[in-house]
């Protein structure tokens, strides 16, 4: 019988796209998931006996092997194992060959070549049929990224759009968001972005192999999406000055940074900040098949010295000391969760997982953070793989402020255990509502069993059971921070105090606050109140102080006063950053060298409106109106809408808006064209050199083409 050749492959991409959710992706290549069926049909020349078996190649990476795992070789006649890639020849004409092929649920993810030939031929004549890509599987059972909830998958792999909640613990804002990981080219940067980190630079052929394992993969990412320790996607920026690049907060989604990034040669993205940085990770692993999603930590440590206590120095007037203070409490901090099983821990510790991709501080060398199982650290097990000291710390330091006297001497003034790790919050599933996920990483503050925690975790850090040669060497250092930190209470002052707004604060107008003080005791007491105000970032890092007076109350027994701060327009308008934040302090010195210490954040509110001007159908135009308001007390020129959303717009869509005058309304009606159906979030900002950014976003439900 004359040799059978393989000519040409039908890589039935509807039906393969349809069973493995890929149909979304625009590339030219079949995209597949692993442990997965999915079908091919083969074109031949020559005679074709029912006992022809076919020989299949598949390989990854470059010097790929099979010791490495990066090759495979299999044919139709062997016998079909589940942990083995395999194929099955399901029918014959006599021309063509359906077969069904299958990958290990564990086999490395990224682009392969694909091979075959019939067992007739010899051994090196194998066609080279072309390329396919293979990706994660969270609907498998025996892929390590396996979530068994559709709801979730949907969610948290098939959802492009979603919701970062930013702002402040007592006043939390959803912002929209563009993650796009079916836009053009968009899985092609993904897995450069894989092939441009230092691992595979150095070890290419071991990296392929390793990307099999979601842990060895999402924390490759966690540093690739920051610049810091090579030519990763985004650099961060935390200056409030954005000269040569886009301001942290002009992004609206992931699609822009990502191709930015990939068309520039890889040059890293100006700038980027923490919900930045979440945004594209999430673009990044939702798009190579794990299950992912953004989680915000309002009230977030940063403790640098490890001592699971965030000590804040500051003066007479409760303004910061930044050549003193090297801890931070950030407004709100974001970062991400993927779920995927933990058979390096065990299997107490599946499922969320936290991975954070902003540069704060480094992990064996790289600015990288996790791989770190939520479950390991609300149980306090921060011995555990990777960087669970510093999530524990997060949501669960102590917060100290240190009165800094002319003489270098301190006094506590403020102790807080309950302070830190506030409303933890993540998008619910199916809607943009909030979830408070707090209890996933602690137990309730005050509790029982979360001071049992807290125990856990100091005694593994600084204690018996901390291991190797860094943890010995913090030791001693460490016992006597966390004593002198954490052990010994700030004193009760006999007075109380509070901040409280008498009107709405909005951008553009007079902030009127009051400080409320009581006295507690039965005496009289007079009390020297100093009282400054600084506009500051999200992080709370002091940019200019724009307040500073002083005030001497005398409060009588139990009794209550108000004093009245006022901080005009023209004090903050030229210090306010984009954040639109301001910190109040009231350091109120009472009598017996009592002292208390009264902070207030506050975020200047904007407005804006996005209203869908009828049903929404795939090719068919519809008209978007959108209302804004001047904020200022001054005209205002050159505002532009900037607009983007996936699913309805091809990119960004720039409208100019017409001058605006002092506190002035105005609408602005455009049309877009939906591409896909469903739920579609469609993205607004109003820009303008003037003021800071205002956002909006709305879900438009997309009915398909008639």
């Amino acid at each position: 019988m004359a040799g059978v050749r393989v000519t040409k492959v039908d890589w039935q991409r509807p039906r393969n796209g349809a069973a493995h959710r890929t149909e979304e992706y625009p590339c030219p290549e079949l995209v597949i998931r692993r442990g997965q069926v999915f079908s091919l049909t083969l074109e031949v020349s020559g005679a074709l006996d029912s006992d022809e078996n076919f020989i299949f190649t598949v390989e990854t990476g470059p010097r790929a092997s099979e010791a490495f795992h990066t090759k495979a070789e299999f044919d139709t006649s062997e016998l079909q194992v589940s942990d083995t890639w395999t194929a099955v020849k399901e029918a014959q004409t006599e021309s063509t060959v359906a077969v069904s092929l299958s990958s290990p649920p564990d086999a490395a993810i990224g682009r392969y070549l694909l091979s075959a030939r019939a067992s007739s031929r010899r051994k090196h004549s194998d066609r080279k049929l072309g390329e396919f890509i293979l990706l994660f599987n969270p609907w498998c059972p025996e892929d390590d990224v396996f979530l068994d909830s559709e709801e979730e998958r949907q969610e948290y792999v098939l959802n492009d759009s979603g919701v970062i909640f930013r702002g402040v613990e007592k006043h939390i804002r959803a912002q929209g968001w563009n993650f796009g990981q079916f836009e053009e080219d968009i899985l092609t940067i993904c897995l450069a972005i894989l092939d441009r980190s230092p691992s595979h630079q150095a070890y290419p052929a071991t990296d392929v192999c390793r990307r099999c394992d979601p842990v060895y993969v999402t924390r490759v990412i966690s540093a690739m999406v920051n610049s810091n320790n090579d030519r990763g996607v985004v650099q961060g920026q935390w200056q409030g000055k954005y000269g040569g690049g886009t301001s942290p907060l002009h992004w609206s989604g992931s699609v822009a940074i990502l191709q930015k990034w990939f068309k520039g040669r890889f040059k890293p993205v100006k700038y980027g900040q923490c919900w930045v940085f979440a945004g594209v990770m999430c673009t990044v692993l939702r798009c190579l098949g794990i299950a992912t999603r953004i989680v915000s930590n309002f009230n977030s440590a940063h403790d640098t010295d490890r001592n699971l206590s965030v000590d804040k120095y500051v003066d007479s007037f409760g303004r910061t000391l930044e050549d003193l203070t090297e801890d931070s409490m950030w407004n709100f901090h974001v970062w991400n969760e993927s779920w995927f099983a933990r058979p390096d821990l065990g299997p107490a510790y599946n499922g969320w997982q936290v991975l954070d991709a902003t540069p704060q501080e480094e992990s064996e060398g790289v600015f990288q953070c996790g791989p770190a199982s939520v479950t390991a650290i609300r149980e306090g097990d921060v011995h555990l793989a990777h960087d669970s000291p510093f999530v524990f710390a997060e949501v669960n330091a102590d917060y100290v402020i240190w009165l800094w006297h002319g003489d270098e001497s301190r006094e506590r003034v403020y102790s807080d255990t309950k302070k830190i790790g506030r409303c933890i919050s993540t998008k619910a599933v199916g809607s943009d509502s909030r979830v408070d996920i707090t209890g996933l990483y602690k137990y309730p503050e005050g509790s029982r069993k979360e001071r049992q925690v807290y125990g856990k975790a100091v005694r593994k850090l600084f204690g018996a059971d901390a291991r190797g040669k860094r943890a010995r060497a913090r030791r001693s250092a460490g016992r006597a921070l966390w004593r002198d930190a954490l052990l010994e209470p700030a004193p009760t002052p006999s007075i109380t105090g509070k901040f409280k707004a008498l009107e709405p604060p909005v951008l553009g107008h007079d902030l009127k606050l009051a400080l409320c003080l009581a006295n507690l005791t039965a005496r009289a007491q007079r009390v020297q109140v100093n009282v400054s105000a600084a506009t500051i970032l999200y992080t709370r890092k002091p940019v200019a102080e724009i307040l500073q007076e002083s005030h001497v109350v005398r409060l009588g027994p139990q009794e209550e006063k108000k004093i009245p701060i006022v901080i005009t327009y023209s004090q903050y308008k030229e210090d306010l950053t984009e954040d639109k934040k301001i910190l109040l302090a009231a350091m109120c010195l009472v009598s017996k060298g009592e002292k208390l210490l009264v902070e207030k954040d506050v975020t200047l509110e904007d407005f804006i409106t996005i209203k869908v001007q009828g049903p929404a159908v795939v090719g068919v135009a519809v008209v978007v109106e959108v209302t804004v308001v001047n904020p200022l007390w001054e005209r205002v020129e050159d505002c532009v809408l900037m607009v983007e959303g996936s699913g309805l717009l091809r990119g960004q869509l720039s409208i100019d808006v017409p001058t605006l005058e002092p506190q002035e309304k105005a609408s602005v009606r455009f049309s877009i064209t939906p591409s896909r159906s469903g739920p579609r979030q469609l993205q607004v900002d109003l820009v303008s050199a003037h003021f800071a950014d205002i956002k909006g976003f709305v879900v438009i439900h997309v009915a398909a083409a008639k």
